[in-house]
């Protein structure tokens, strides 16, 4: 593999990557939407050369380059976020409560840049890039894209898989991590039944919001005192509905929130522990209920995989701007793909002077561009070693 010229190629990369990210951010997409995004990626893969197919997985992109076996695919999420955008960026979001707060943009342009970059090679074997819809979200049949690309077999004859995600490191920079990198998560929903009565005679009552107050400061006491500190776990009461009126004691509240695990008998454990904060309601005469909305499993790089994306970074970057990274309580649809062929994902660092503290899901979510033609460069160049090593 000739890196000094795939280097070269990628830096002059960078102001059509640029550009095509800005494009994609003032266009924002809602999961299973992302119709004028797949048309944008359709496009300017077809120029490349590549096979292209539209509509897989709803809007969804799939796209070949090369021949036969083996075959690794990339791939790169392309929906958006429903808010506000607050940046003030001239390419800020054109779409009302839509934003790419969470980097997708970028994932998809460097998926983009990597097939440009592939298309002026030659190699042994296929590279499939899978654009896949909806990572943000299930939707109403409780399908995220991952799950609907695997139902469609777009990892047919696939033997590896790699992905990427923006990141709080420097821009220039890759982390990498082995093993469970990313957690499992799951949405939780709790309803409290008081029982109404005046605002001047609260005693005459059930005051679901008192009570829900002393259930939300119990739930957070779960992972400080009653998990083990080496346990990574997080639980996040992040919305609450209740009250009908300023002199009406409410009746009813409903928390939502999320929780996440490494899975398995870590997730059973947080899963009773709620149940268990959940009778200081019932103490109090309360009916409480909790319910569980499954959502994306751990994902787990492989070690194989993952040393090849950490020994193409160290190739095209340098070994000083490849960081180890631990587990992080993040979740993502990527570990569907995962469990069924070896991958991994890497973070891609898109901090800088500029953006020095990036707040992914935040209204003011911006990163350094200058990342763009990393992300290419990497996931380039760990497709390529993957098949000419035959590490899979």
């Amino acid at each position: 593999m000739k890196m000094d010229e795939l280097k070269h190629d990628a830096e002059n990369l960078r102001e059509t990557l640029i550009k095509l990210r800005r494009e994609i951010h003032a266009q924002p997409e809602y999961g299973f939407c992302e119709f004028k995004t797949g048309k944008l990626i359709a496009e300017t893969l077809g120029e490349s050369g590549a096979r292209v197919k539209q509509g897989v997985a709803k809007t969804g992109v799939v796209a070949e380059i090369g021949e036969g076996l083996p075959i690794v695919a990339i791939r790169a999420d392309m929906d958006a976020l429903p808010i506000q955008e607050e940046t003030g960026l001239p390419f800020a979001s054109r779409v009302p409560n839509m934003m790419h707060a969470c980097g997708h943009d970028a994932h998809v342009t460097c998926a983009l840049g990597a097939a440009m970059l592939l298309a002026k090679r030659k190699f042994a074997g296929t590279v499939r890039f899978l654009f896949q819809p909806s990572e943000e979200q299930k939707n109403a049949e409780g399908k995220s894209g991952a799950m609907r690309l695997l139902e469609e077999n777009a990892l047919e004859n696939v033997s590896a898989i790699i992905a990427l995600h923006t990141r709080g490191l420097p821009a220039g920079s890759i982390g990498v991590t082995t093993g469970a990198a990313l957690a499992a998560n799951d949405t939780i929903k709790i309803i409290i039944r008081g029982r109404a009565s005046h605002g001047a005679h609260p005693e005459e009552g059930l005051d679901a919001i008192s009570i829900a107050a002393q259930v939300i400061n119990a739930i957070h006491q779960i992972v400080s005192r009653r998990l083990p500190a080496i346990a990574p776990a997080v639980i996040s009461i992040t919305t609450i509905q209740g009250g009908i009126k300023e002199n009406v004691i409410a009746e009813q509240v409903e928390l939502g929130g999320t929780i996440r695990s490494t899975g398995g008998e870590a997730r059973k454990r947080l899963i009773d522990e709620l149940e268990r904060a959940l009778e200081v309601g019932r103490a109090w005469g309360a009916k409480c209920e909790l319910h569980i909305f499954e959502g994306y499993p751990v994902t787990i790089n492989d070690a194989c995989v993952t040393d090849a994306i950490r020994s193409s970074a160290k190739q095209v970057l340098g070994a000083e701007r490849v960081i180890e990274m631990p587990f992080d309580t993040w979740a993502e649809d990527f570990g569907y793909l995962t469990a069924q062929v070896p991958g991994a994902m890497f973070w891609l660092g898109v901090t800088s002077e500029r953006v020095p503290h990036p707040v992914w899901h935040s209204s003011k979510f911006d990163l350094d561009e200058t990342a763009l033609p990393v992300g290419a460069i990497v996931l380039a160049a760990t497709a390529l070693r993957l098949l000419e090593t035959k590490l899979i």
